[in-house]
């Protein structure tokens, strides 16, 4: 089937579907494979749940016309979202880097939708499947869209501008991610600046943050639209660093957040830059920043008894757990715990990025520090208020036999680390 009788089905029916499990009738059904699941083996159970038809590439699972059979499922997905995105023609943002991707979406996002009808990425779907679904998600009425994107490898972020085709980018920053897919930072940076090298390609339009030596590069690209205290910026920012919350002033304005985390102010101004940039008024700006309040474990803050929780636990990495913990070393509470766990995906430099964190640790302000993980149980420290756990068990049994009593906790660590899980063991006391 060519993709434009594709995309005619896709016109008639209620969206895409790649889990049986939430499927909904009138969907169709893409049988996407993974290393431990094969969709072909689901189709049938999609069309008796009622999709209207299966997009399979395993010849011997079509028992119908029902069944549309291709080369490859996950290729057809991603060339069916370029020919959406196409068709529609609007305009599209998207955002990577290495921390920070995640809230400066939903800032900017807070911002655009404003003036536009706007759709962005849900959650962190930023990926070569989550990037099409969001593609697929936009509509007629879609009067903009921001798409995230993330990677680990080299040459991802390329692909992911290949199947979008974006009309801005905007990369947060270049930090110590995924290390073992990247090699080092000065991959990280190739990485991640695949983004810009497609929009200048294309002769697309950059937002830049000047004051990253990285970025500061592409000040001479046009067209651009930068940020920052640099004078040579088209936005001029100034940021509040000993705020208890992340604020900004820009051009004798103030704009305030709820957002905990200093680290958070230059999110905050990439959003007044990139709305400034689309005409929104400021009042509308400031409204959208003040209003926005972060979930999904990124910079929450929880109450759990007479303790206030940080909650940051749903990723982490040496660059944006160092920001975090300078962060919270400035916060004017009395008793201030740390709970981290370990950094995934740094490959040879886990051992060294686990122990430069320690040695810092070990110089700070907080009053107890726990850390969990294979990593961070290796490292050498001779300091009392630090205590290693092997593992999350461990951790809770701690945790369970002293609960800390009015404290400001932080709580960060890779997603695999699952730290959200503190919060009820405190709850629970």
């Amino acid at each position: 089937m060519k993709i434009d009788q594709l995309y005619q089905l896709f016109l008639e029916s209620e969206g895409i579907a790649t889990d049986t499990r939430s499927i909904r009738t009138n969907q169709i059904f893409f049988a996407l494979k993974g290393d431990n699941f094969n969709g072909n083996t689901f189709a049938w159970q999609a069309l008796k749940k009622g999709a209207s038809y299966a997009i399979i590439d395993q010849e011997e699972f079509a028992k119908d016309d029902r069944y549309v059979i291709v080369k490859n499922v996950l290729q057809t997905l991603q060339d069916l979202a370029t020919y959406h995105r196409t068709n529609l023609g609007l305009p599209l943002l998207a955002i990577t880097g290495s921390n920070g991707k995640t809230t400066s979406k939903e800032l900017i996002y807070a911002v655009l939708r404003k003036k536009f009808e706007t759709i962005a990425t849900p959650g962190n779907l930023n990926n070569h499947i989550g990037v099409p679904l969001t593609l697929l998600s936009l509509k007629p009425t879609t009067e903009f869209g921001i798409i995230e994107m993330g990677a680990n490898h080299h040459g991802e972020i390329q692909r992911l501008c290949e199947i979008a085709l974006p009309d801005y980018g905007y990369i947060t920053n270049f930090g110590k991610a995924h290390l073992e897919g990247f090699g080092s930072l000065e991959g990280v940076v190739t990485a991640k600046s695949e983004l810009y090298d497609h929009i200048k390609t294309h002769g697309k339009h950059l937002f830049l943050n000047a004051d990253d030596k990285v970025q500061k590069k592409h000040l001479n690209y046009s067209p651009n639209y930068s940020f920052g205290e640099n004078p040579a910026a088209n936005v001029k920012v100034s940021y509040e660093m000993h705020r208890e919350t992340a604020a900004v002033k820009s051009e004798g304005e103030n704009y305030q957040s709820s957002l905990t985390g200093s680290y958070n102010a230059v999110n905050i101004a990439a959003a007044i830059c990139i709305g400034k940039y689309f005409e929104i008024p400021e009042e509308n700006i400031r409204k959208a920043i003040l209003d926005y309040s972060p979930k999904n474990n990124r910079s929450q803050i929880i109450k759990a008894g007479d303790n206030t929780l940080l909650m940051d636990a749903y990723n982490a990495n040496p660059t944006s757990m160092k920001a975090a913990l300078e962060s919270f070393s400035r916060s004017k509470a009395p008793n201030k715990v740390v709970i981290l766990g370990d950094m995934f995906e740094l490959g040879k430099d886990a051992a060294m990025e686990h122990q430069e964190i320690v040695n810092y640790l070990e110089k700070s302000n907080f009053s107890t520090i726990l850390l969990t993980g294979e990593n961070f149980s290796q490292t050498n420290t001779d300091e009392k208020k630090i205590r290693r756990f092997r593992n999350f068990e461990e951790l809770k049994r701690a945790l369970e036999e002293n609960i800390p009593e009015g404290a400001f906790i932080l709580i960060k660590g890779s997603r695999g680390m699952a730290l959200e899980r503190v919060e009820s063991i405190l709850k629970n006391r």
